[in-house]
């Protein structure tokens, strides 16, 4: 049977997420699909035909589907379930949020964050904060996944699938769209960056995160936190690094204040190299970092900025 991706996006592009699934999706078989579903989104259509190893686009656009609402995304999904073998998601706020929908309306187990397929029907998932890693195996003729996107390499443009329009489902009435605000930066998207600066506690207050941007801004990097940093109210919560916060695995990551709690390793431990920067030199960030410089930040970070 075919596997079905449910694709992330903004109306006119697929979200990195969503290309990471794919290539997942690509894993398990030969005949992946993608769903697109929105309110006036026929431009991210086009670029999910245009992904390398997509056979097929269904396309559902309806005004009851902005803002990809997980009631009316799920039951749209359980329209076509049936038609699929695996139902892939990316491992998102957005994925998270309709993912166990389906699974529960399927009677299925959801099999959550996965970063290894090991066959149609075994997978590889990281447990406990991701110091351990569990393989689980799916009896469920419909396997319900969501996928991290940084185990997997980004699929490649050049395909040329078909885009295959989908009725939309009536809207259930039970939730709608009050309102959206997006954070506008001139900086990466925290996912999808190259390179990550993070500021934790030790930053003080969210005005010494100018230091960090200055920084940022030298090395074309996204600004990150730790969840320390977030609760104390320093920076904005979509900000956040960490377990419960975003997965990141750009090709530098550095930490500037960051202890390395056990749930701020979790959602960064897989960028390439790692720099930390602490004045406490027996912080726990140091143990997975690949450079580390035990240094008040107020000095060390302008100096860094200065060299650059």
């Amino acid at each position: 049977m075919s596997i079905l991706v449910i694709a992330e996006h903004d109306g006119a592009h697929l979200k990195g997420a969503t290309l990471n699934t794919v290539t997942a999706a690509l894993q398990l078989g030969a005949e992946v699909h993608v769903l697109v579903a929105g309110s006036n989104a026929s431009g991210a259509a086009q670029a999910a035909a245009a992904v390398q190893g997509v056979t097929k686009v269904l396309h559902a656009d309806a005004p009851q589907l902005a803002g990809m609402l997980a009631e009316n995304v799920a039951a749209l999904i359980l329209g076509v379930a049936r038609d699929y073998s695996h139902l892939l998601f990316p491992s998102t706020a957005a994925g998270k949020n309709v993912a166990p929908r389906v699974a529960a309306l399927l009677d299925v187990a959801q099999i959550s964050d996965i970063t290894k397929v090991v066959s149609a029907d075994t997978f590889v998932r990281p447990i406990y904060a991701g110091n351990a890693f569990a393989t689980v195996q799916s009896a469920d003729p419909i396997k319900v996944i969501t996928v991290r996107g940084t185990a997997f390499d980004a699929a490649k443009s050049g395909g040329a699938a078909t885009v295959e329009h989908l009725a939309a489902t009536p809207d259930s009435g039970s939730s709608r769209l009050v309102s959206q605000e997006l954070t506008k930066s001139s900086r990466p998207e925290l996912t999808a960056a190259r390179i990550v600066v993070s500021g934790g506690r030790g930053m003080g207050n969210g005005e010494n995160f100018k230091l960090l941007e200055a920084l940022a801004d030298k090395l074309n990097a996204a600004i990150g936190a730790s969840r320390a940093a977030v609760d104390a109210g320093f920076v904005p919560n979509d900000y956040q690094v960490g377990q419960t916060g975003k997965i990141v695995a750009p090709e530098l990551y550095i930490a500037v204040g960051i202890s390395g709690a056990i749930q701020h390793l979790a959602g960064m431990k897989d960028s390439k190299v790692i720099v930390a920067i602490n004045k406490d030199a027996e912080a726990p960030i140091f143990q997975i970092a690949d450079y580390g410089l035990v240094a008040d930040l107020f000095e060390a970070v302008p100096q860094l900025t200065q060299q650059l």
